[in-house]
């Protein structure tokens, strides 16, 4: 009897123990399939991610590089270098023995527009021999370069054209003819002309040359004029030309 009922209940603790078994066997089968299915799943999205990742790398790359060229500091542009940085003081330019030759009896230079002599400046000669009369200047003008008005060089061609037209563009101002100076500076320009300047109720002819040289971003503009007061004779356009020319070819010499 008691064996009778010792092999019952084992049947039954057996009975009930296998779907017990078999269910959790499956339960664990179905939580292993997602866990699987989610590993599956991964190596897709990553290599998607990799993928994606990479070729958005490739892509960013010229933004990327143009956000860094924007954001860095951008090259402003730089004045052209001058030969010239400083002026002689313009009555400095020629020697004692050169006034003395070209203005006879003129005495010390007197210094013109000076306020800025690294800039520009002119020196001015008068001399009176008797009845003779003769008077040179020597003007000096410096540009510097900009980035907006030119470099300096260029300014400085400007301006010496602005000195050569101003002689023709004078009526008063006769006989005008204008010739180049080989081999003096960058270019040089000689003008000769006559006209005439009242002196009281007189008027006296005067005879005239200008010189402009270029040497780079400095003018060197040279007036020579002469005249013969009472019955002294107007000198010849030879003289007053060579005169010009000597003053203007030993200026050119003081430039640093």
């Amino acid at each position: 009897m008691n064996d009778s009922l010792r092999t019952a209940n084992r049947d039954s603790v057996a009975a009930d123990a296998a779907p017990l078994t078999s269910t959790g066997a499956r339960r664990g089968l179905l939580a292993r399939r997602p866990v699987r299915a989610l590993a599956a799943l991964a190596v897709p999205v990553v290599f998607l991610a990799a993928c994606s990742g990479s070729e958005g790398s490739k892509e960013a790359a010229p933004d990327d590089k143009a956000a860094g060229a924007s954001a860095g500091p951008s090259a402003e542009p730089k004045p052209e270098p001058v030969a010239h940085k400083t002026l002689p003081k313009p009555c400095d330019t020629l020697s004692e023995k050169t006034v003395k030759a070209v203005v006879p009896g003129a005495k010390s230079g007197k210094v013109l527009n000076s306020e800025d002599q690294d800039s520009y400046g002119t020196c001015l000669w008068t001399g009176l021999d008797e009845y003779d009369y003769r008077a040179l200047s020597v003007a000096l003008r410096r540009f510097d370069s900009d980035v907006t008005l030119g470099s300096g060089a260029k300014r400085a061609a400007e301006h010496a054209g602005k000195q050569r037209d101003a002689i023709a563009a004078n009526d008063e101002n006769k006989n005008v003819e204008e010739s180049e100076l080989a081999g003096v500076g960058d270019s040089a320009t000689g003008i000769a002309y006559e006209t005439k300047k009242k002196d009281g109720k007189k008027s006296e002819d005067y005879r005239e040359h200008r010189v402009v040289v270029v040497s780079d971003n400095v003018v060197i503009t040279v007036d020579y004029s002469g005249a013969g007061f009472e019955d002294a004779k107007t000198p010849s356009a030879d003289k007053v030309r060579g005169g010009a020319e000597k003053a203007a070819k030993e200026a050119l010499a003081a430039l640093k």
